[in-house]
């Protein structure tokens, strides 16, 4: 759930707040008591550990290996030749 905090908070406590934000809180900013924008942690960097890849894979479909080099084939030459 989302946490509100006035625009007053947001300037006075940006770095509490920015803290809060790395450890994955949320904030709903209000001015006079009105939502007016959301401050949301970014999800796309979040490090996974080789120990923990296995288990955010597991049940995943199985690579089709001979489907994969068609699809390289398509975009990307495989020649060992140089460009030019």
């Amino acid at each position: 759930m989302a946490r509100g905090i006035s625009q007053r908070e947001l300037r006075n406590d940006n770095g509490e707040i920015m803290r809060r934000l790395d450890k994955g809180e949320t904030f709903v900013v209000t001015r006079n008591g009105t939502p007016v924008g959301e401050l949301a942690p970014l999800r796309g960097r979040r490090f996974v550990t080789a120990e923990a890849a296995p288990a955010i894979f597991q049940g995943a479909p199985a690579v089709d290996l001979v489907k994969l080099r068609v699809d390289l084939d398509e975009v990307a030459s495989q020649s060992a030749r140089p460009l030019a």
